[in-house]
């Protein structure tokens, strides 16, 4: 085997073992939704319960963000795509 394949190879098995890893979904702050609405979003996108939700909306209103879930990156693209439809900010990392 060539060391170009070697490398592609290793590329390869390097981002896959990436994307498996555990991710976090981040929710930042904005200064445009209510604290029900977030609330209201964490409970429908993220099955948090009140509680949870109402802990994660006050940490990112003061901290500028908040992980409010982990998982693997398919799981959380899901979540990040409903939050980002009601007008959210988030990311995974």
């Amino acid at each position: 085997m060539g060391e170009g394949n070697k490398l592609h190879k290793q590329e390869n098995y390097d981002s896959q073992k990436n994307h498996n890893k555990e991710k976090n979904l981040v929710l930042y702050n904005d200064e445009v939704n209510d604290f029900n609405y977030v609330i209201e979003s964490l409970i429908e996108v993220c099955e948090h319960d009140n509680v949870q939700a109402e802990q994660c909306t006050y940490l990112a209103h003061y901290h500028g963000k908040c992980d409010v879930k982990k998982g693997s990156y398919q799981e959380l693209k899901v979540m990040k795509d409903g939050l980002i439809e009601r007008g959210l900010q988030a990311e995974i990392y």
